[in-house]
């Protein structure tokens, strides 16, 4: 549960490979606008990869809480589970009882 859905994971590296790719491919090429463009892709996946980076390690950080507050107080984990659950039951069939047909 701590880690990224994969189809997220895939979709970013692919991205990343992408831009990768795009400054091999431009590397010969010279202009100032090219170079300029060079620099600030590089510093967005640079960005990119130090923001992910971040994400990540708050998602950890909060499964963690979570789970540490779960063991502490098991039976209100679970009456606010159920009392969830049963709210957003009684909300669907609420939505449901006319149209669901």
């Amino acid at each position: 549960m701590n880690e990224p859905t994969p189809i997220i994971t895939d979709e970013v590296n692919h991205l990343a490979a992408d831009a990768r790719a795009l400054l091999a491919a431009t590397a010969d090429v010279a202009g100032e606008k090219v170079s300029e463009a060079r620099k600030r892709l590089s510093a967005a996946l640079a960005s990119g990869k130090h923001l992910a980076g971040q994400v990540r390690d708050k998602a950890v950080a909060g499964a963690k809480v979570a789970d540490e507050a779960v063991h502490a107080h098991p039976y209100q984990a679970i009456a606010i589970g159920v009392g969830v659950g049963a709210l957003v039951g009684y909300l669907l069939a609420r939505k449901c009882s006319g149209k669901c047909n």
